[in-house]
């Protein structure tokens, strides 16, 4: 099939395209933050009266919401009898998120990055593919979790910002959507239902490109996802989310403000599901507005809750920026000084954490 040379040409320029519009719809943000210039004074009065202690502990709970969020791809690797280091996935995971969150396309590109780092310590990539998968089905079934505990602890102030329907419907969505990841059986019978449709009414994938296609399916059914497994993956997945809310429950505590408990599960859930929207690298300005306006309605105090939730937004997004790339600087130095491993011959066994 013959792509047109201007078809070509927008394929190539969207994620510059997507971006520019987030970058836009970023300034649009700050001009109407400027012009709120009363709340932000009054938040900058809060920044200045931190509690260093509990901002060191809210920053070394962040940290640990990504050893829980690397612990987690651990886990999905070892199914298929990898093991990688944990000191690595903590650096992968700080390099990808960095990357996802500050270039074009970057999701994309820190999916790349990640694939190739798996395969660098013995993931075919059958495995890699689908490691990447089971993350984040497992990130979208644990978040889906969260986000429902929130609505039931909220109750019915959560009903009066009608976050009922559209948490309930990503819980529905993200629990079938990991169903149908973990039955490998209907997994393997929809891929190839599609290929072999494919091959007979379009004439693709023919010859190699069927076979090459057919043996990474047959890998994939040598993963072995054990019960345990699967409940140890989804309770690191909550682990990850509950620490990140964490370091937003101790920003206010940083600035000396009472929590808002009740609604904070839910305005958390909420925040994070507008972050994934393609909207503006890793939600710029989206979370802010999201989990402001949600704390707010919860009775939390406007200027007050802007000045935590810019603390949080620093702590979770602004530091790990350049964190992340440094850590991306250091991982390609030492893949440039040592060879990758071979891909490993497959088993079954348990693969433990190694450091």
């Amino acid at each position: 099939m013959t792509i047109s040379p201007g078809r070509r040409l927008l394929w190539r320029a969207w994620p510059w395209i997507k971006f520019g519009g987030g970058v836009a719809l970023g300034v649009l943000a700050l001009w109407v933050v400027a012009g709120r210039r009363g709340e932000l004074s009054g938040a900058s009065h809060y920044l200045s009266h931190l509690r260093w202690p509990w901002l060191a502990g809210a920053a070394v709970v962040e940290l640990g919401s990504f050893v829980a969020f690397a612990v987690v791809q651990n886990r999905l690797l070892g199914a298929g009898g990898v093991i990688m280091p944990l000191g690595r996935l903590i650096g992968v995971t700080l390099a990808a998120t960095a990357i996802a969150n500050s270039i074009p396309a970057g999701p994309l590109v820190s999916s790349v990055f990640a694939f190739r780092q798996y395969g660098r310590y013995g993931a075919d990539r059958a495995l890699a593919g689908w490691t990447l998968g089971a993350v984040f089905v497992t990130a979208a079934v644990s978040l889906a979790l969260l986000a429902g505990a929130g609505l039931a602890i909220a109750g019915a102030e959560g009903a009066n910002l009608d976050l009922v329907g559209v948490t309930a419907g990503v819980l529905v969505a993200a629990v079938v959507l990991g169903v149908l990841f973990v039955q490998r059986r209907v997994a393997v019978w929809l891929v190839t239902g599609v290929i072999q449709l494919s091959s007979r009414w379009l004439r693709w994938p023919q010859g190699d490109v069927v076979i090459r296609i057919d043996s990474i399916v047959v890998r994939l059914t040598a993963v072995t996802l054990t019960g345990r497994r699967i409940v140890s993956a989804v309770g690191w997945g909550l682990a990850n989310w509950i620490l990140d809310c964490g370091c937003l429950a101790l920003s206010f505590v940083a600035l000396g403000l009472g929590v808002p408990w009740k609604g904070l599960l839910l305005a958390y859930g909420a925040g994070q599901l507008a972050a994934n929207l393609p909207i503006t690298p890793g939600g710029l300005g989206v979370v802010e507005g999201s989990l402001t306006v949600a704390l707010v309605a919860f009775g939390g105090a406007e200027t007050s809750t802007v000045a935590a939730v810019l603390l949080y937004r620093i702590l979770s997004f602004w530091i790990e920026l350049p964190l992340g790339w440094v850590t991306w600087a250091v991982i390609v130095l030492s893949d440039r000084r040592t060879e990758p491993m071979p891909e490993m011959s497959r088993n079954s066994g348990t693969a433990e954490v190694s450091w």
